[in-house]
């Protein structure tokens, strides 16, 4: 078979990912496709629609949030993400060995000789009555444990329940502290009662592959997926990149011509097209990485080639879509730059008429 070359990877990956042609499926049809979104800030999961799907619009998935039809709570690799509300009964469980270590690895000083079942009982006791905040929760907690970190009890639950956080948090432009609710209270029902980790790698291939061993465990922060993927090897297509490493895929999965069109799309921070792997040098070069920790990327012919921001002018309101390019641009690509930022900036801050936008250098 041959191998799957950059660009090829390249294109099938943005094709798995609605990132090709904008799509006119429902919100939450996307947000299922794509095992769903990550969800640190607010506006990320909006913004990552919204480079997908023709003509959303923010109550697109505030409705969801607010129809317990989409949910926000702490998953992959630890971190915030929304996912629908019936894959959340699945995952959770699934992904509870993630969240163990998570919780012994992030905040294990704060539990250190600390009975953690006591501490998962008292937790599910305060929460038993409803939304609590976290500073609520904490506050509780440090009065059973007064030596302890409060702080750390309180995000510790996270890992060790089934937490999710209600709107209007993860609403666009909402601020404030974060809301806790057991998830089978918000959800009216039990989650499921036992982990499917073949499921989790088979919707992972559907939205990310072809992919690898290591690129699955990257995505979703688990370990020892090989014998996973080793007992659905019959079931699976097993190709090779030019560099001989085995990529899985679903074997009706098709691979994407290298030489479609890939228009300019201004992605969210931290969209898991761009973390969702090991090796992500299918769309980023090594030396871009560190900064979209940091800072959302726009892709130009499919490929990283900047940062993006939006600012406000205090005096005049007017919002300012400044892109620092990593090179430089040709003047179609610059105008294809310019005409897709506009519509963001159209979409993103709706509540001025003055757009202005700026494309310059990375500072070295």
């Amino acid at each position: 078979m041959t191998p799957l070359d950059r660009r090829t990877l390249n294109r099938t990956t943005l094709s798995r990912q609605l990132l090709l042609d904008r799509a006119s499926t429902p919100p939450y049809e996307v947000v299922r496709r794509l095992v769903g979104l990550q969800a640190q800030d607010p506006e990320p999961p909006y913004v990552g629609l919204w480079s997908r799907i023709a003509d959303f619009t923010t109550d697109g998935l505030t409705d969801l949030l607010h129809d317990r039809a989409v949910v926000r709570g702490t998953m992959f690799r630890g971190t915030q993400h929304l996912v629908t509300a019936d894959d959340y009964r699945w995952l959770r469980p699934t992904l509870q060995p993630l969240l163990t270590r998570w919780q012994r690895g992030a905040f294990g000083r704060s539990t250190a000789g600390l009975d953690l079942g006591e501490l998962t009982a008292a937790a599910r006791e305060l929460l038993a009555g409803g939304t609590v905040s976290r500073p609520e929760l904490a506050r509780a907690l440090g009065e059973r444990w007064p030596d302890r970190d409060p702080v750390g009890l309180a995000r510790s639950v996270q890992g060790l329940l089934p937490i999710l956080h209600p709107p209007p948090d993860g609403v666009w432009g909402r601020r404030g502290p974060t809301p806790f609710v057991l998830a089978e209270q918000w959800l009216g029902g039990p989650l499921a009662d036992r982990a499917d980790t073949e499921r989790l790698v088979l919707r992972y291939l559907a939205a990310f592959g072809p992919a690898s061993v290591r690129d699955v465990q990257a995505w979703s922060g688990m370990t020892r997926l090989r014998s996973v993927l080793e007992g659905l090897r019959p079931r699976l297509a097993v190709r090779r990149d030019r560099d001989g490493r085995e990529l899985f895929d679903l074997p009706d999965a098709p691979v994407a011509d290298p030489d479609t069109p890939a228009p300019v799309r201004f992605l969210a921070l931290l969209d898991n097209v761009l973390v969702g792997y090991d090796d992500r040098s299918r769309l980023v070069a090594d030396h871009q990485r560190v900064h979209l920790m940091v800072h959302p990327p726009v892709t130009v012919d499919g490929f990283v080639r900047g940062l993006w921001r939006i600012e406000r002018d205090k005096e005049t309101g007017a919002a300012l879509l400044d892109v620092r390019l990593f090179e430089p641009l040709s003047p179609a690509e610059e105008d294809a730059v310019t005409g897709e930022g506009l519509r963001l900036l159209r979409f993103a801050a709706p509540d001025t008429a003055e757009h202005d936008l700026h494309l310059r250098p990375l500072d070295p």
